[in-house]
């Protein structure tokens, strides 16, 4: 049987003409707990499946989101530039300044000690843009518009509990001011500290995800309540 292998050119044709992935329209929050040293990352989205895309953390690092036209290699980068002691703000340049596409990129960082950077490029959808603070940042794009957001920060500022409890409340506060206008399917919730997570054998203290449902935020903190009750804080002698 004779069997012909298609041509490189054919192949490189395909390859350059693939459908680029959607755009993530998202809104989400990357934080501190200035008490506990957690830091966090959580987002929703019009996209199936969102934080296995956006969200990124280290603990004694810092957090990272990455959205609009994401580019994931964003999130180990950044933290490893980020635990060399880079600020976010120079972290930022560093990756978007070699990136073809980074007028389509949004991204939050946050340092370790609480400072944060953000990245909105001039070609994302509008409403896109964001809003830094100490120990936290927000951020969107494909928006109802900014009340988004400043609902995301005055939430965070105003709630109180734990880092989880006070994103999933910016989460829903950005939600009920209009959210992405697409609409809802996602959301995801990242908390990191060190030793906090399953057995103390990693950093992952809370890492939720609702890829598929019509009101993820509200799923994600029903699904944040039973782990909360399943894996409280660790005993103190951990911290």
């Amino acid at each position: 049987m004779n069997f012909k292998i298609p041509s490189l050119s054919l192949f490189c044709f395909v390859v350059a003409y693939a459908a680029p992935p959607p755009p993530i329209g998202t809104f989400s929050i990357v934080a501190r707990d200035s008490s506990t040293g957690e830091l966090g990352v959580a987002v929703q989205s019009k996209l199936v499946a969102v934080g296995a895309v956006v969200s990124f953390a280290q603990a004694n690092v810092g957090a990272i989101a990455s959205q609009a036209w994401g580019n994931p290699s964003y999130g180990p980068q950044g933290l490893r530039l980020l635990a060399q002691g880079i600020r976010p703000k120079e972290v930022i340049l560093a990756l978007t300044s070699k990136d073809p596409r980074r007028d389509h990129r949004q991204l939050a960082i946050l340092g370790k000690d609480g400072n944060a950077s953000l990245h909105t490029g001039n070609q994302c959808f509008p409403w896109a843009g964001g809003k830094t603070a100490l120990n936290y940042a927000v951020q969107g794009n494909i928006l109802t518009g900014e009340e988004v957001i400043l609902a995301m920060s005055t939430a965070f500022e105003k709630t109180t509990g734990s880092l989880a409890e006070r994103m999933i409340e910016s989460l829903h506060a950005g939600q009920n001011a209009g959210g992405d206008k697409r609409g809802r399917q996602s959301a995801a919730l990242l908390v990191v500290r060190k030793g906090w997570g399953y057995g103390g054998f990693n950093d992952r203290f809370r890492d939720l995800r609702v890829d598929d449902h019509p009101e993820p935020i509200k799923e994600l903190e029903r699904i944040y309540k039973i782990h909360r009750s399943t894996f409280p804080r660790p005993d103190k002698k951990l911290d």
